[in-house]
């Protein structure tokens, strides 16, 4: 990592943290004063914040349901974040009792949270990696969770690649998944767009320079090419309103999501 400072180390209650200020918004409990502070401003420039933190939840689970129903059995969960029910196993064997989950984030806390909660459930691996290291994640994946890459799998990167700088090579990491993934396999990512209010990109960029939460918000072409010679489902690469049942309005912070399957 080209700026270790963002990096998490143990319990800093002072400096926000995304999988904490994401737990905050959808009404959990696992977090501190610097993450509901954060949490707060965002919802004072867009009261529907957690709206949105609740669009990209019910995204994540639309795509569990997708891969399962698609006879995919393998689900490699990255930037899992603190455990939240329904949580994807819980998605993924409802429907396919045998699917195995890596559930894989590279803060410590998470992890810790992970192993303490997810223990007993049976085909779960918590395993601490980082997606900038993207071939060490897919070794661990492989070796602790028996995730087996000659066979389709479901990456799932929901909330997790708008906090990698460029510098840190998002789109090489995401190529690299891409390369080990089998026919028929699926790629879904949410990240933060653009789009977003501009009052709200610079409050929230403000708010968690330097910190594990600092926000690279891109645009929609831009998104795209974590998708590269994927096939896109529809309704391809759209904000996570138009992916849900119902007429959700669209937010100010706008998280585009995508499915891509390779074939």
């Amino acid at each position: 990592m080209s700026e270790g400072n963002r990096a998490p180390v143990g319990v800093d209650p002072f400096r926000p943290n995304p999988a904490r200020v994401y737990n905050y918004m959808l009404g959990g409990k696992d977090n501190y004063d610097a993450d509901r502070l954060v949490g707060d401003r965002m919802l004072q420039v867009a009261p529907d914040t957690k709206d949105t933190a609740w669009h990209s939840r019910r995204f994540l689970m639309e795509a569990v349901r997708i891969a399962a129903e698609a006879g995919i059995r393998q689900f490699v969960d990255i930037g899992a974040g603190i455990p939240f029910s329904p949580n994807v196993h819980e998605i993924a064997q409802s429907i396919e009792p045998s699917a195995i989950v890596a559930s894989i984030d590279f803060d410590p806390v998470v992890f810790a949270h992970s192993n303490a909660l997810l223990s007993s459930a049976p085909g779960v691996t918590p395993i601490l990696a980082d997606i900038r290291e993207p071939d060490k994640l897919l070794e661990l994946a492989q070796s602790e969770a028996g995730i087996d890459f000659s066979q389709p799998v479901a990456f799932l990167i929901v909330g997790v690649l708008h906090f990698v700088m460029d510098d840190e090579k998002p789109f090489e990491a995401v190529a690299r998944l891409r390369d080990v993934m089998a026919p028929g396999s699926l790629l879904a990512i949410q990240h933060a767009s653009t789009s977003t209010h501009p009052f709200f990109k610079n409050t929230s960029s403000n708010d968690t320079v330097g910190s594990p939460a600092q926000v690279d918000f891109r645009p929609p072409d831009v998104v795209a090419h974590f998708f590269e010679g994927l096939e896109m489902l529809p309704p391809g690469l759209a904000p996570a309103n138009e992916w849900l049942e119902g007429d959700l309005r669209a937010t100010k912070l706008v998280v585009l999501c995508g499915i891509g399957r390779k074939n």
